[in-house]
């Protein structure tokens, strides 16, 4: 649910016309309604627009006070322990004036401190003014689910759930950071805590940012994945699972409004739908798929429906849709290049028009291992599962795999410090770091065993920072929360602490799910290879449309890129680099212009 902003002056009142207009650039993460508070010397804001999921009266409604206004809250995400929460908080003594899950937020500051974050069950991003410290707290749930960005200057200090809402104030100069432009070539997208502006900041999955009243800002990790490697038997793991993702279905369901899925037909969406059918939940389901393709997802994804008896609506796309991507740099505000952006939006936008919230399968990948660089056979992949693909070595007793075959596994176009200054014009090869693949460095932890090594660099990399990114993104831009059941910290964390001998097979993708629901599905589904969420490879083989938008545009005319590297691509049809290029020249083509600066 939700869009959140606030600002802090040191030097002058907030101006409340200009803020307003800050916080409505994010009306389409919360249409049904806004707020706003001022401090009382008017030099703290703090706005939001609300979709209205769980308590739809005006009780509801944010910013939101403690019992005496010395507290406010601004928060994006949803409490899914909150009536277990309200229950311990009324027993200290607290008094709720809303049904709405964000309110314990409020009262738990107040009882634990900034604590809190600690007994959340959820996905959140969120600001608390506390007035009596002329303190600021904000946080981000532990996966990274949903975004927060900062930008700090000797005279201001901004919070907001997306880039736009900061840059419409016009005292934030924009430009452009050549480095995360650089490790944007590298990843698909900027890696935390950097952005594509200088001084414009994201907050990390699982950490807080403090600003005290003295103006010094402080930031911290509050969780993390600790590994153990306890013994458990297979039956008794394969009914935790059980438990643990029945009991997260159930409190991702929790609305006041119906709630849908996403289904594709595969382990994960298929897997959701069970599981709602086993508890009683009427499911709506949503899938697209590509005309002229075999292997489209839609097909599967009307088999698990009948199955289940959903009430199922369907969508098929062409390859006219890749202009989608000029509507899409506005809601990314940074440039991501996953391949699956289109498709997530437009998923995103079949699901709006009929509910405000859909479960999504994000997460089980990682968590049950069920990507294809876990597996050694090569059979039968698509093009996109081979170049993720790290094979055998590190499973069957040969080299230890590092992080330079990890880079290029999950590049989809690999970009290093050679292919770096080949691109770029000589004025921004300083820019280029050293070690281009440092992010992943960051988030290795050799001490791991060889399959939690992937599954930890999967969860804090690509999920975290590509995959989530862009579901969050595509559907708040059709006013839609995407809940991600499989995401509950209490799965992860039992994961992680049982041997990876438990729950990972070569034989059985995502061997835990698969146990528990492979009696619900035929075989057409349960046997199927691993697809993305992606359409067939010629889909992004439009050498056409890549030349009619690289060659005469921005990037090259600015002196940023290379004219003869692109030739250079368009020949030897080097449609994942030339992806990533075209992406990133829609994205400069808007955001430097003057049309830009009015949205």
């Amino acid at each position: 649910m939700c869009g959140i902003l606030g600002k802090i002056n040191s030097n002058q009142p907030v101006d409340e016309a200009l803020f307003t207009k800050m916080r409505d650039t994010l009306a389409h993460r919360g249409p049904d309604g806004a707020g706003l508070y001022f401090s009382n010397d008017k030099m703290v804001a703090l706005g939001h627009r609300r979709l209205a999921l769980i308590d739809l009266s005006e009780n509801g409604k944010q910013p939101m006070c403690n019992e005496d206004q010395s507290i406010w809250l601004t928060c994006n995400g949803e409490i899914y322990n909150y009536r277990e929460l309200r229950i311990q908080l009324r027993s200290y003594g607290h008094t709720f004036h809303s049904e709405s899950d964000s309110e314990v937020i409020v009262h738990g500051y107040e009882q634990w401190g900034t604590d809190v974050v600690n007994k959340l069950k959820g996905m959140f991003a969120f600001g608390i003014w506390d007035n009596a410290k002329k303190q600021l707290f904000l946080a981000r749930d532990r996966f990274g689910i949903k975004p927060l960005y900062f930008y700090r200057d000797a005279r201001t200090f901004l919070f907001a759930s997306e880039i736009k809402a900061i840059v419409f104030d016009p005292g934030v100069k924009r430009e452009i950071n050549f480095t995360s432009l650089c490790n944007y070539f590298t990843y698909r997208y900027i890696p935390a805590p950097d952005t594509i502006w200088k001084n414009i900041y994201k907050i990390p999955a699982a950490h807080f940012l403090i600003l005290d009243a003295k103006g010094n800002c402080k930031t911290g990790k509050y969780w993390d994945l600790q590994s153990s490697d306890h013994s458990i038997s297979e039956t008794d793991a394969i009914e935790k699972i059980n438990f643990l993702i029945e009991e997260s279905v159930k409190g991702h369901i929790l609305s006041d409004v119906p709630v849908g899925t996403f289904l594709s037909g595969g382990y994960d969406s298929s897997a959701l739908v069970c599981y709602q059918k086993k508890i009683g939940y009427p499911a709506k389901t949503f899938s697209i798929g590509f005309e002229n393709w075999n292997k489209s997802e839609h097909q599967y994804a009307k088999l698990v429906s009948e199955i289940f008896n959903t009430e199922h609506q369907s969508k098929i796309i062409g390859h006219q849709t890749l202009d989608v991507i000029d509507k899409l740099v506005y809601f990314y505000d940074e440039p991501i290049a996953d391949i699956s952006i289109i498709p997530t939006y437009i998923v995103s936008e079949l699901a709006g028009k009929k509910v405000k919230a859909v479960l999504s399968g994000e997460g089980a990948d990682e968590l049950f291992c069920g990507y294809t660089w876990h597996k050694s056979k090569t059979d039968n992949l698509s093009i996109q599962n081979k170049l993720l693909l790290l094979k055998d070595k590190f499973l069957k007793g040969g080299k230890q795999y590092n992080t330079d075959e990890y880079s290029e596994a999950m590049a989809m176009g690999y970009f290093g410090q050679s292919d770096l200054k080949e691109l770029l014009l000589s004025d921004l090869h300083p820019s280029i770091p050293e070690n281009t693949k440092w992010f992943y460095d960051a988030n290795y932890k050799p001490d791991l065993t060889s399959v939690k090594k992937f599954q930890y660099l999967d969860i804090k990399t690509f999920m975290g920072e590509l995959v989530l990114t862009k579901v969050d993104r595509a559907s708040m831009a059709n006013s839609l929360e995407a809940r991600v059941p499989f995401l509950d910290h209490e799965i992860a964390e039992f994961i992680f602490s049982v041997s990876e001998k438990i729950y990972f097979r070569e034989k059985y993708t995502k061997f835990l799910l698969y146990e528990n629901i492979k009696k619900s599905l035929p075989d057409t589904i349960m046997k199927r290879p691993k697809q993305g969420f992606v359409g067939p490879d010629s889909y992004y083989m439009n050498y056409t449309w890549y030349r009619e938008n690289i060659l005469p545009g921005k990037l090259i005319s600015d002196n940023l890129i290379k004219k003869e590297t692109i030739e250079k691509y368009l020949l030897r049809k080097d449609h994942w680099r030339l992806w990533k290029v075209a992406v990133f020249e829609k994205w400069y083509s808007f955001w430097n212009t003057n049309k830009a600066n009015g949205c």
